[in-house]
């Protein structure tokens, strides 16, 4: 299936964004390896996240809506969000995927969700992490610590999307702040756990 999607993504994004999937993938597997995570299913959710990417947004709501996927006010007037939802439906309608966490870890690469799995934190922190994003001190920085903390890496992850989306005056979608907080208090959690 791989080389269908390779081929597939050659038709349907630049250059440069298959560069970017193909980073997420590996990244992608190597954190399912070090987290004994299903290697497969991380490296599938990592090359499918994005294939809607560069669909206009007359086709994101479109599909969307069509899929009976709640489209808030938010992602109405910024539906390009709405990518990651969309490519779970490609993942499924044009290459068969069935498996529900290979399409959750597609459908919360984005925006993320409280409660996600395992799988999903992975390709999420991928996403943001995988080396063709650079090589700065702090992408640096949240490599590493996604590798000592899943959570944390996750956690980490939205304040550096926050920064960024604050930084260039965009609109910051409330699941994205959910998300940090949920991952937050688990690594609370998991630090007074330790002290007790």
């Amino acid at each position: 299936m791989r080389s269908q999607v390779l081929s597939w993504l050659a038709k349907n994004v630049s250059e440069h964004r298959l560069q970017h999937i193909l980073g997420v993938e590996l990244l992608s597997i190597d954190l399912a390896k070090h987290y004994h995570l299903d290697e497969n299913k991380a490296g599938q959710a990592g090359l499918m996240h994005d294939l809607a990417k560069f669909f206009k947004s007359s086709r994101l709501l479109e599909m969307a809506s069509a899929n009976q996927i709640e489209i808030d006010p938010v992602c109405a007037k910024n539906p390009h969000l709405l990518h990651a939802d969309v490519s779970a439906i490609v993942a499924r309608d044009e290459f068969g995927v069935t498996d529900e966490d290979v399409l959750s870890a597609i459908r919360n690469h984005t925006l993320g969700r409280p409660e996600m799995s395992d799988l999903s934190c992975v390709v999420f922190v991928a996403d943001a992490l995988e080396p063709n994003r650079g090589n700065t001190p702090e992408l640096e920085a949240l490599r590493q610590e996604s590798f000592l903390n899943l959570y944390s890496g996750v956690y980490q992850t939205c304040n550096y999307s926050l920064q960024y989306l604050l930084s260039s005056h965009l609109t910051i979608h409330p699941r994205t702040i959910l998300t940090r907080n949920w991952a937050l208090q688990i690594v609370k959690q998991e630090l007074k756990n330790k002290f007790v």
